[in-house]
């Protein structure tokens, strides 16, 4: 495994305590090796020891010291610009060494853990020092953190330019979100139940809610946050992933572009919003003053003092299709919520009140179907019970199901799984390019408004509220409410 960007916070956090973690479930080869690649002049026995130190502090249980020693005798590291041909040598001459003194066997991945901007510059580098070639046998992948482009112009221009080094089965753009094992659960729970995919339509289901809310700010990453905001941080790939996995037809198998093609098919339905369509279905807010130790977001580090980036997003979009017509999705994501939660909610449909005209009964709870993603994972079902007593009550009962107390607790940073799939060349989990491309479709034309007619009244939600009161507009104008979560 090459890390470019090895020095960096995603290499310490997540990258090291997932290979920890794999290694603890034996679930790596002992044919493994790591080389880094980055900016900082430091040496192999400088990075080594700075990782001892980091993995104390970030690994999500303690690492034995063995396990420990053994990476440490398979950790490498190189300095040197990205930019420079006189790096991709020295990383070429050291995966030589690799390969001989651990019998890697040629096999390897590159883990872009860099800003991107850098993401075309190391894949062209890569491909001219000829480290991207398939040959006897063996396999070379790369892997390419989000975001993937920061509009559709630009997400169209990085896959032509990385298929210039790459083929389309060698390139892994990863959403770490889609390790959590709830997400994956979704397309279990759907397909291995009787009882779910019949009713999984547009005759029983009202309406889709998914909602992914942190209570922090932007905290240090206030200049990225700047040319980004939480539309295109969040919408076109965490959310969209969750989405199509929600909304998708069933796939003939669980190879990868069964279920891929799946996915697009249903981002590819998904209505572009016109104009007047952005004005009224797309909500934007931005969060103010919470008091001297949570600023608001105009005076986070790195942001402009009359800044319009906006913190929150509430989106109702329409999915064109036998299933899904006439069935709202809406979405939302925010920073500094009350609440740090990911989820989807599916809401069923009312049932007939004539049976409990002449009852006490005033109203039906309708059923709720919540798969919990993070940071608690499970699945809880709402349904109506008889309240117990000579009058008939009825009241709303959850059965809830959770990793925890099912399973047991598995520390996890969601990228194992992850990296186990891209060792395995299984691609399921992982973006494609026309995935990619048509997810920027539904987004560029709320870019294109937003970019004409900047935000007028922000900051216009408080701190650790669930956003701008726009965004409860936007449900009840439609006869809906956002779910609970206090």
């Amino acid at each position: 495994m090459v890390i470019f960007g090895a020095s960096g916070d995603l290499t310490k956090r997540k990258l090291i305590p997932a290979l920890c973690n794999l290694a603890q479930a034996q679930l790596l080869p002992r044919q493994f090796a790591i080389i880094g690649v980055s900016a900082s002049p430091i040496s192999t026995d400088d990075f080594r020891k700075q990782l001892t130190e980091d993995v104390k502090q970030y690994a999500t249980s303690p690492v034995p010291a063995d396990v420990w020693q053994w990476f440490l005798e398979r950790i490498y590291y190189i300095a040197g610009n990205f930019q420079d041909p006189g790096t991709y040598g020295r990383l070429k001459l050291q995966l030589e060494l690799v390969d001989k003194d651990h019998a890697t066997q040629g096999n390897r991945f590159f883990y872009l853990a860099v800003a991107p901007k850098f993401f075309s510059e190391i894949i062209r580098q890569l491909g001219t020092a000829r480290l991207t070639q398939e040959q006897d046998g063996h396999w070379r992948r790369v892997i390419v953190e989000k975001p993937f482009g920061h509009d559709l112009d630009s997400a169209r221009r990085l896959n032509r330019e990385i298929k210039e080094a790459l083929q389309e089965h060698q390139i892994y753009r990863i959403d770490h979100y889609l390790g959590k094992e709830t997400v994956q659960n979704v397309l279990v729970f759907r397909f291995s139940n009787s009882i779910a995919e019949p009713l999984w339509n547009r005759s029983y289901i009202d309406h889709v809610q998914i909602t992914a809310s942190e209570t922090v700010g932007v905290e240090h990453r206030g200049g990225y946050y700047e040319t980004s905001g939480a539309l295109r941080d969040m919408i076109p790939n965490h959310l969209f992933q969750l989405l199509s996995l929600t909304a998708m037809e069933p796939p003939i198998s669980f190879e990868a572009d069964a279920v891929r093609n799946k996915q697009a098919e249903v981002l590819q339905a998904i209505q572009p919003p016109s104009p007047e369509e952005v004005l009224t279905n797309m909500v934007r807010g931005q969060y103010g003053d919470g008091g001297p130790d949570l600023k608001a977001y105009r005076d986070e580090p790195d942001v402009d003092p009359e800044s319009n980036t906006e913190t929150f997003v509430a989106l109702k979009l329409s999915i064109d299709n036998w299933r899904w017509g006439g069935v709202p999705f809406y979405l939302r994501t925010g920073k500094r919520m009350p609440k740090r939660t990911t989820e989807i909610a599916v809401q069923f449909r009312r049932t007939p009140f004539v049976l409990f005209r002449n009852t006490t009964v005033q109203d039906l709870e309708t059923n709720r179907l919540v798969i919990h993603i993070q940071p608690e994972e499970g699945i809880s079902l709402q349904f109506g019970a008889k309240i117990p007593g000579p009058v008939m009550k009825i009241g709303p009962v959850n059965m809830n199901f959770d990793y925890l107390s099912n399973f047991g607790k598995s520390g996890s940073t969601g990228y194992e799984r992850l990296f186990y799939d891209c060792m395995m060349g299984d691609a399921t989990l992982f973006q494609r390019a026309d995935m990619v491309e048509a997810s920027w479709k539904v987004i560029q034309p709320v870019l294109d408004v937003w970019k004409a007619l900047p935000g007028r009244d922000f900051p216009n939600y408080e701190t650790s509220s669930w956003g701008p009161k726009s965004a409860f507009d936007l449900l009840k104008r439609d006869g809906r409410e956002w779910r609970a979560m206090d």
